[in-house]
């Protein structure tokens, strides 16, 4: 009697893990934590961030605490497919920032047989979904959302509140210019700052 095997073992296929939250939720610390469990095991590991971060380092990927893992700046998502041979890993920092063409990217790497790790802010300042974030994670096998601790309430923070005059959605920044606040207190500083710009304008 022919039994259907459901798994096929020749057929090696990777898969799509996504980091998502607010600014100052660690979602760089726990990227930087697989990726190093990986390299441990002696997989081969690649990373890469969009050129345009350049905060703390221009090639190393660093989070708030100063944890920090070698990368490859890249100005395109189209860079990446060309630069990831000869890997297990796949490591990708600050995905927000890519074009949209970085989910058929990382859906390719992953039929590859790769392993890869995205990290990311779900949403804007604004409270929108932010750019290909969306779409990677419905086609992630995985999606991990970390949270922040809002810095008003103590309760947990998924919002990046902008404290810096400007509508630019893309603004590289840290504590001076964003703040993490729950769902309550984004939307009463949303309020409160509307209100005073309104105040501005008469």
């Amino acid at each position: 009697m022919f039994l259907e095997n459901t798994v096929n073992h020749t057929e090696q296929f990777g898969w799509i893990e996504v980091i998502c939250g607010s600014m100052f939720s660690g979602k760089t610390e726990e990227l930087i934590r697989r990726l190093k469990r990986a390299k441990f095991a002696k997989q081969r590991v690649e990373i890469f961030k969009p050129a345009i971060d350049v905060r703390y380092d221009e090639e190393e990927v660093v989070s708030h605490n100063d944890n920090r893992i070698r990368s490859t700046p890249v100005p395109a998502s189209a860079n990446i497919r060309l630069l990831a041979n000869n890997v297990d890993v796949v490591g990708i920092d600050e995905a927000q920032f890519f074009d949209d063409e970085i989910v058929a990217v990382c859906n390719d790497l992953a039929n590859r047989g790769i392993r890869v790790i995205v990290a990311g802010l779900d949403m804007d300042f604004k409270g929108n979904p932010f750019g290909p974030m969306p779409a990677l994670m419905a086609t992630a096998e995985y999606v991990t959302k970390v949270h922040a601790v809002c810095t008003r309430t103590g309760n947990l923070a998924h919002y990046s509140f902008r404290k810096a005059e400007s509508e630019n959605i893309v603004l590289l920044g840290e504590t001076q210019e964003y703040e993490p606040l729950s769902r309550a207190a984004y939307y009463k500083a949303m309020k409160e700052q509307n209100a005073q710009h309104k105040e501005e304008e008469e």
